[in-house]
């Protein structure tokens, strides 16, 4: 008659999601992605794709890979989040003040390349552009937050996927409460403290009466079994 072992447990790592969630995380940043707004011409989301912390052997992340699985999982949780909640577009204010596309770019990487200590990269592309698209490319390429962890506060747009509610991760703004992200293990941390209230954008609750066929429109999921960084 065998007996229970109580030494030798497996440990369960099953139930950990395979996506991070809005909150305070530590990430590296694996790529980046200028991608079309489909919904207004011309208007552009800056997507960063994030890793969080290796969760250790019993984690099963997605694949580095869905087509070729022999590359292997990723280690820790994973993000596909945009440089805020709003895309790149030029517009005009209801006071009547005109916003730039790639003006509102170029300071969002100014303010993000200053945030992890990479202040000189976007001075030293002076000149060698004459579109966006080509300095983005560019940032892409030499990759100034290669291999840096990031201290980070991520916040979410909620949107329906099939029966839950899910999120859309953004960096929110600038505030005088906190800066969207750093380098990780600074002495002093200005990053945001993360506020449910402050840092997640409610679905607005319709009735079946207004409900119409764009309400079955949701944003792709970062959860999905396809996600691929």
């Amino acid at each position: 008659m065998s007996t229970l072992n109580t030494i030798d447990i497996p440990k369960s790592g099953g139930g950990v999601q395979k996506t991070l969630e809005p909150g305070n995380h530590i990430v590296t940043i694996t790529k980046v992605e200028l991608k079309p707004f489909i919904f207004i011409p011309g208007a552009y989301d800056l997507l960063f794709y994030v890793e969080g912390p290796d969760l250790g052997e019993e984690f099963q992340g997605f694949f580095l890979d869905k087509d070729n699985e022999s590359l292997g999982r990723h280690k820790g949780q994973v993000a596909r989040v945009k440089a805020g909640l709003w895309s790149f577009a030029d517009s005009t204010t209801k006071s009547g003040v005109k916003i730039n596309r790639d003006n509102e770019i170029l300071k969002f990487l100014s303010s993000f390349c200053e945030a992890i200590d990479k202040k000189e990269w976007l001075p030293s592309q002076n000149g060698k552009h004459a579109t966006i698209e080509s300095l983005v490319e560019a940032f892409i390429l030499d990759a100034p937050y290669k291999d840096l962890y990031i201290n980070t506060c991520l916040a979410g747009k909620e949107y329906m996927n099939k029966q839950y509610v899910a999120h859309e991760l953004f960096f929110p703004k600038f505030t005088k409460g906190g800066t969207p992200f750093e380098l990780a293990g600074l002495e002093k941390s200005k990053v945001a403290v993360f506020n449910e209230t402050v840092h997640i954008v409610k679905k607005k609750v319709e009735s079946v009466a207004n409900f119409t066929a764009d309400d079955s429109v949701s944003t792709p999921d970062a959860a999905s079994d396809d996600f691929v960084l």
